[in-house]
């Protein structure tokens, strides 16, 4: 019995030089980044690297230093053992989202098949790689494409998506903009979605376009080929975790 108090103490001792270590660091990011918010600090195990979560005005970030605060790393994480980009991991997981908090009211769906693969889509018509990234969509069986109208890129993309929102059907107007290049005839003086969209776009961290979510929430950006991308689409309609 008595051998368990030494355990015991130590274990306190620990834990309260892990929160002494985790206050020195609160403060001295808080020093450096008055425009941020403090999510989480945590240990990455036995690599003497603490790792901060925060939530700036353009978005979150992950910052790694140590336990004194004395150095400040912001880039990549590499586990050197599996080649996980630890770093991407965490910002994925920061950036998930209610998938169904999405205002689905405000996008043009399209649906194809039984519809059970499911991706919502921040796009511009003047994006090049929304372009692509669509096409390669418009490839795809049983799934269900939700597009959100997001100009962003140039002031012309906001007369464009406007004129898509006001026509009489909205999906055909947007394929032929973004897969045919035939622009909207549509008068864009209707009522229109397009600035809380927008506002949506930057809350949800949408810097770049495509940015897109899955069903469960996670957030990705790019033109991801379809190689990559079913098997994404896939582990959400069986419930397994994307990797």
């Amino acid at each position: 019995m008595k051998a368990i108090f030494p355990l015991l103490l130590a274990a306190a001792l620990f834990a309260a030089a892990a929160r002494a270590d985790e206050q020195a660091i609160r403060q001295v990011i808080a020093s450096k980044l008055p425009d941020a918010r403090i999510l989480e600090v945590r240990k990455l195990g036995s690599t003497g690297l603490y790792e901060v979560t925060v939530q700036r005005p353009d978005g979150f970030a992950v910052l790694y230093t140590d336990e004194a605060a004395s150095v400040i790393f912001a880039g990549t994480l590499i586990d050197a053992r599996t080649d996980r980009n630890l770093t991407e991991e965490r910002l994925r997981k920061l950036s998930t989202i209610d998938w169904n908090a999405l205002p689905f009211k405000w996008a043009l769906t399209m649906k194809r098949g039984d519809g059970r693969r499911q991706i919502a889509v921040f796009s511009d018509p003047n994006c090049p790689f929304c372009r692509r990234f669509e096409a390669d969509l418009a490839k795809l069986d049983d799934i269900t494409v939700h597009i959100f109208l997001y100009p962003v890129i140039k002031p012309e993309s906001v007369a464009q998506t406007k004129a898509v929102w006001c026509s009489r059907d909205r999906v055909k107007a947007w394929n032929d903009l973004m897969l045919r290049n035939v622009q909207p005839t549509a008068k864009p003086d209707c009522e229109t979605p397009i600035e809380e969209l927008v506002a949506l776009g930057r809350r949800l961290g949408a810097n770049s376009t495509p940015t897109w979510f899955l069903r469960n929430g996670e957030k990705r950006a790019g033109a991801l080929s379809l190689n990559d991308l079913v098997p994404l689409l896939d582990a959400t309609v069986l419930n397994r975790p994307s990797k």
